[in-house]
């Protein structure tokens, strides 16, 4: 509380030089604000007085219009009143009971579209055609009121009361854009001014006078209406006034144009009127569309004698000129404001100045601060707040760039010491995976191992005796049934001698240390051949197509048996791959790798294919997709075997379109491809 009374108590030139004073200053700058504000809410409720009073002047427009419909049915029951009772209608009735030769010569003068004498009980032609019972204006007049309303013929109807009266009501229909589809091309009723007036016969009956006026393609009619409405000089230079009748929502009588001199006869009112007027039944005061412009327009519904919405009566006149008007004077106001804001503003810019600068300043150096520039400074020195405030800012700036060096220096050796850490564990976890994965190879080997020695054992035993007993048959059977035999005793010595031979691999892959290579060296060609021989009772004949490409000068340095094996595991496999038939095709080649001369065997099918999460451990021992048809050595001992020979053995598959298996082993001398 003290400081803040000390800040009162300064003297006024202090004051005066204080950020309260410059901020005092400022306040009086909203005028800036408030005085467009102000024009705008002035211009805004200009803008809407002059758009309500052009909705006044158009629903003044449509009252002027429909008093004028509203006379011309009063005077067509007026004329058709003075009609029946004038001598000369008593005269042509004592004449002639129908007066069609007397009405025949009266309905053009008194400008009708059609008349006749209507008698209860219908004993004219015309009654048959408009009968009291379908028409409440017939019927009114027979009961003694005359009456007029607008009503809609069909257009049988008006074929039946005159032949040309159907023609001229019928209107093609014109496509516009925003009106209800339709799937008719004409309009083809026709609205009628229909009036009817009582007159006494000469017994003392009573009839009723009948007659209608076309108001379709009636010209005249809405051309009067435009006139009435819309006098010279009622509305401002470039707008026009326009009228129109609608039958429906077909415009049948207007002298809005579609063209130059071509009125939009069969156009359309939009949905949205048609809508709101002829199935509401309210009145539309609001801008709209008309034809190719927008209008300030007035639509009401025209009821029939029905009372149904049959038709609707239209005034407006051309925004345009009222928008441009109200476009002019806003340019002007806006104009006007800029002229004043453009003396004002500078001066009060030119106060403020010595407040925004200085903030300015302080604010782009805290943007430079935040951009990572540590030594931006304010370096600025005055008596008032903002200078305190930016000598004080200068030296938390200080105090942050020393703390920022003293962070990243922390950070920088923080950061040595999270990537020896993290150096550290990515090793001491990649020997930790390694390390399990040669214990879990050691266990299934050191298992395998047991099970192979086992089995050796089990299976040298009867090897043993077999191959005891068939040399005491060979030397105890006579020579001559020796002889006789000798065949069966060189297979069964041939198949004993690869179960031995088997079971020696075993043992190989189980202790692969105890086997060494043999430095034997033989043509590629030739163990395919081998492999294909002992492998066809496998394999089959089937529908199995072998076809093979050897290079002759392909050759390895792998003891043959083992090659062999391993092309049997694999030619064995591709069969199983294809039970239904199929191709397999073997080639060897010559190719160089690294700056090593190699032999390749390729061995590929075009069986299933095998899938990607498979081929990824079909190498691993145990594994197998057969089941109970193997053991899961197959591969993995055939894997052993190319890699103690110094190779390699590669499988690509694609699900669908055949396996590959390429085995890659050294060659035996200069090789002469390039692969």
């Amino acid at each position: 509380m003290r400081r803040l009374g000390a800040v009162t108590l300064r003297p006024f030139g202090l004051f005066a030089r204080s950020v309260r004073a410059r901020l005092l200053a400022i306040a009086l700058l909203p005028v800036l604000v408030l005085l467009p504000l102000f024009i705008g809410v002035i211009v805004l409720r200009w803008s809407d007085r002059l758009d309500e009073l052009l909705i006044v002047k158009v629903n003044s427009d449509l009252t002027i219009a429909d008093q004028y419909l509203g006379r011309l049915l009063e005077n067509a029951a007026e004329r058709l009143d003075a009609l029946g009772a004038s001598t000369e209608f008593a005269a042509a009735i004592a004449r002639d009971p129908s007066a069609q030769g007397f009405l025949a010569g009266r309905r053009d003068a008194l400008r009708f579209d059609f008349l006749f004498l209507a008698r209860p009980g219908g004993i004219s032609r015309f009654d048959a055609i408009l009968s009291a019972e379908d028409w409440p204006v017939i019927a009114s007049a027979l009961e003694g009121r005359a009456m007029s309303a607008v009503d809609l013929f069909a257009p049988a109807t008006l074929a039946a009361l005159s032949p040309d009266l159907a023609a001229r009501a019928a209107i093609p229909l014109v496509p516009t854009a925003a009106a209800r589809p339709t799937e008719r091309d004409r309009e083809d009723r026709g609205m009628m001014i229909h009036a009817a007036a009582p007159v006494t016969l000469a017994g003392g009956g009573r009839a009723a006078l009948v007659g209608g006026v076309l108001l379709n393609r009636n010209l005249d009619f809405i051309d009067t209406i435009n006139d009435l409405v819309y006098r010279e000089r009622s509305l401002p230079e470039g707008s026009r006034g326009t009228a129109t009748l609608f039958l429906g929502d077909v415009r049948v009588s207007t002298n809005v144009r579609l063209f130059e001199n071509v009125r939009a006869l069969g156009t359309r009112v939009s949905e949205a009127v048609s809508e709101r007027v002829l199935e509401r039944g309210e009145t539309w005061l609001d801008r709209a569309f008309v034809v190719n412009d927008w209008y300030v327009s007035a639509y009401e519904p025209i009821r029939d004698s029905h009372g149904d919405a049959v038709g609707m009566l239209y005034v407006g006149f051309l925004e345009a000129p009222f928008s441009a008007a109200r476009a002019n004077s806003l340019l002007w106001v806006a104009l006007s404001l800029l002229a004043v804001l453009a003396v004002t503003v500078p001066l009060f810019l030119r106060w403020a100045g010595r407040i925004f600068l200085p903030l300015e300043r302080m604010t782009q150096t805290m943007a430079r601060v935040e951009a990572g520039d540590l030594r931006a400074r304010i370096h600025l020195q005055g008596p008032d707040e903002i200078g305190q405030v930016a000598g004080h800012l200068d030296t938390l700036l200080d105090q942050v760039q020393e703390r920022d060096a003293r962070l990243r220096d922390w950070a920088a050796e923080l950061e040595r010491e999270v990537e020896a850490r993290t150096r550290d564990l990515r090793e001491a976890k990649d020997r930790l995976e390694q390390a399990t994965r040669q214990l879990v190879l050691s266990e299934k080997l050191a298992a395998v191992g047991e099970i192979t020695a086992s089995v050796a054992h089990e299976i040298n035993n009867p090897v043993a005796v077999i191959q005891g007993n068939l040399d005491v048959a060979r030397e105890t059977l006579p020579p001559e049934v020796a002889r006789d035999v000798k065949t069966e005793f060189d297979l069964i010595d041939a198949q004993v001698h690869r179960i031995s031979a088997m079971v020696s691999k075993l043992l190989q892959f189980a202790r692969p240390g105890d086997y060494a290579p043999s430095g034997e060296t033989l043509e590629a060609g030739e163990a395919v051949r081998d492999a294909l021989a002992l492998a066809r009772h496998q394999s089959g004949e089937g529908n199995l197509k072998i076809e093979t490409d050897l290079s002759p000068r392909a050759r390895v340095a792998v003891d043959r048996g083992e090659l062999t094996q391993v092309l049997i595991n694999l030619v064995v496999n591709a069969a199983h791959a294809m039970p239904e038939g199929g191709t397999l095709r073997i080639a060897s080649r010559e190719t160089r790798h690294e700056g090593r001369d190699w032999v390749e065997i390729e061995v590929a099918d075009t069986g299933p294919g095998i899938a990607p999460e498979v081929l990824a451990r079909i190498f691993d021992p145990f594994f197998t997709t057969k089941r109970s048809r193997g053991t899961g050595l197959g591969l993995s001992i055939s894997q052993t075997l190319v890699t103690q020979a110094g190779g390699i053995i590669l499988a690509a598959s694609e699900p669908g379109r055949g396996s590959r298996f390429t085995i890659r082993l050294p060659a035996a001398g200069p090789a002469t491809g390039t692969g």
